[in-house]
């Protein structure tokens, strides 16, 4: 079955479904097929008759690194109309909604496992729509949104506010504050973080989800996830669909173009450095 995916792996263990970023070279950044194979996963577990939890994880040391920088800046078609400028850019970013709706309406428990680092919308897209988060103690987040002209995507603005509170929110996005897995425990973000990396954190989230099917009906713990979320689940989807319209109306203003390209600057010279030694 994971043999048709290019850039996750995708494994089901008895009633665990794992879905898991496999681009570890590029930081799992969002560039090949990642997300589509990702949307693509989620909806067939999503129909799956015998899994429970459906756990979105990452290959090596990072988590994701949000967006390919290099995909972003490289765009020979700037079209001089604004109107059709945003219909560009609104079409670019379809493939995020998607994701987000996939996730909000995942019928399953869902489970984010940090295997480490996550910046940008590795960061923003997924801590605050899980229904569980296990983190790896190494397993820091970031979002530097207004350093590159950008803004909370797809509704981490509201979806970090219900978890984590309006003010641990605000610097956290809007300032762009690092903050480390023991900051994000403690904020309630995270519901467990172990000092496990690597192949042994991934062992020990298989383990704890199978604790938990041990003891727990199936059945009920994803009733409880539907309680919670049918509340709540409309204004989640708008906070998304404002939130692209809210970031392709900065591209359509160049906001991003110049730090994103001074960035990919910055990126292409450490490579370089690199390189030399």
């Amino acid at each position: 079955m994971g043999d048709q995916y290019t850039d996750i792996k995708f494994e089901i263990k008895g009633q665990i479904g794992i879905i898991k970023f496999n681009r570890p070279k590029a930081l799992n950044s969002f560039g090949g097929n990642l997300i589509q194979n990702t949307i693509s996963a989620l909806r067939h577990l999503n129909e799956h008759p015998d899994t429970i939890f459906t756990v979105i994880t990452g290959e090596g040391r990072f988590f994701s690194a949000g967006a390919d920088v290099k995909v972003i800046t490289h765009d020979d078609d700037n079209p001089t109309n604004e109107a059709v400028k945003k219909l560009k850019f609104l079409a670019r970013f379809g493939y995020a909604q998607e994701l987000l709706r996939s996730m909000i309406d995942h019928k399953k428990v869902l489970i984010l496992a940090l295997n480490g680092p996550a910046v940008g919308g590795g960061a923003a897209w997924f801590p605050g729509i899980a229904d569980i988060v296990l983190a790896s103690s190494t397993a820091w987040l970031q979002c530097p949104f207004s350093a590159l002209g950008l803004v909370p995507e797809n509704g981490s603005a509201l979806s970090f506010a219900q978890s984590i509170g309006i003010h641990r929110t605000n610097d956290f996005l809007m300032f762009g504050r690092k903050l480390t897995a023991q900051e994000l425990l403690d904020a309630g973000l995270y519901n467990y973080v172990w000092e496990e990396t690597g192949d042994a954190f991934q062992d020990k989230v298989v383990t704890f989800l199978e604790e938990q099917l041990a003891v727990n009906d199936g059945k009920s713990m994803c009733e409880m996830k539907r309680l919670q979320n049918d509340p709540i689940r409309d204004a989640r989807f708008l906070a998304v669909v404002r939130a692209v319209d809210a970031l392709s109306e900065r591209f359509v203003e160049d906001a991003p173009k110049k730090r994103f390209e001074a960035k990919r600057k910055e990126l292409d010279e450490k490579r370089a450095a690199r390189s030399k030694i």
